[in-house]
């Protein structure tokens, strides 16, 4: 048996279908399974060792359709389902399988508050789809592998303050209104029992410099510094995570980590909290704030001017 899983985006919804790749691989007997993905994703998926074959588009499907038709595949596991993936089933005409994002269901709590969603996690989700074959969620959580080139050696890359234990504080997020404000960065560092690594992209460098300046002795600032699996070393060798709903958030759920996630414009509800983490994770977010969710996704900037939804967190009687 030939499988093709498609998911192209992002970082953290690539993370959210390893369990599948990985129960495919252990409960089907000989099945060969490829994955396709979008090449700036790469690096979240290409060391993982249940997959076969890596396929992945840079510009246009064009440029892949006529080799992933030769493969002849018997089944397509669409756990992306848009026009894209559309165009993709179409061109290969195997019999697929799709994954419901639920999109009504998300556009009636994001414009009127309404909940119709399950109460299920997304991953739970995902292997609704596999019914089909009768592959079953093994409930092992989540996987990410990296490459021996990407491990980092704390031992000689941190400072000293860093030797007996650090945290994690993951600065960035793909939107404005996921992020950690300024404000509230500080009172993570303040709480902290423990030195702080700041992860995150280069477009994050500013913030977390202000950050550093008022944290010295206690932080270190990677951000833009490293790559992603770089980054996802780090968060294997630490204590906690904290972190906004981000792609580094369900990589250290990957890693069984201790995670304090902090809820802006998204919510759990959207069934993407991070899955099988720490026995100590817990969810901060401001609940019954008329505004939230006001996306399924984010904003440049909050759509009301405050930004209560982060600005409102209590962050002073977590520790971590």
């Amino acid at each position: 048996m030939k499988i093709l899983v498609v998911r192209f985006s992002s970082i953290g919804d690539i993370v959210l279908t390893t369990p599948i790749i990985r129960c495919i691989k252990q409960q089907l007997k000989d099945v060969e399974l490829h994955f396709i993905t979008k090449q700036k994703f790469v690096t979240v998926i290409e060391h993982n060792p249940y997959v076969d074959k890596l396929y992945t588009v840079k510009d246009s499907l064009s440029e892949i359709i006529p080799k992933l038709k030769a493969e002849d595949y018997d089944y397509i596991i669409d756990l992306h389902h848009n026009l894209r993936t559309l165009k993709l089933k179409s061109a290969l005409g195997k019999k697929s399988f799709s994954f419901d994002k639920l999109n009504f269901k998300k556009f009636l709590i994001v414009n009127f508050k309404i909940n119709k969603l399950p109460n299920k996690h997304i991953v739970d989700r995902y292997f609704e789809t596999l019914d089909f074959i009768g592959v079953k969620n093994d409930n092992k959580g989540l996987d990410y592998f990296i490459g021996e080139k990407d491990k980092m050696d704390t031992s000689t890359y941190l400072p000293a303050a860093f030797q007996n234990g650090y945290n994690a504080l993951v600065v960035g997020g793909s939107y404005f209104t996921k992020q950690i404000p300024l404000n509230k960065l500080k009172e993570i560092c303040t709480n902290s029992s423990l030195p702080l690594v700041l992860l995150g992209g280069k477009e994050d460098r500013v913030i977390a410099e202000q950050v550093q300046q008022l944290f010295q002795d206690k932080t270190i600032n990677l951000c833009g510094n490293l790559s992603l699996n770089q980054s996802a070393s780090i968060i294997q060798q630490c204590n906690t995570v904290i972190t906004s709903d981000t792609g580094l958030m369900h990589i250290a759920a990957a890693y069984k980590k201790d995670i304090i996630s902090l809820w802006g414009n998204t919510i759990p509800e959207f069934g993407m909290g991070p899955y099988l983490a720490g026995n100590n994770s817990q969810l901060l977010e401001v609940k019954n704030l008329s505004c939230r969710p006001c996306s399924k996704l984010g904003y440049r900037k909050c759509p009301k001017g405050h930004f209560k939804c982060m600005n409102d967190i209590d962050v002073t009687t977590t520790r971590f």
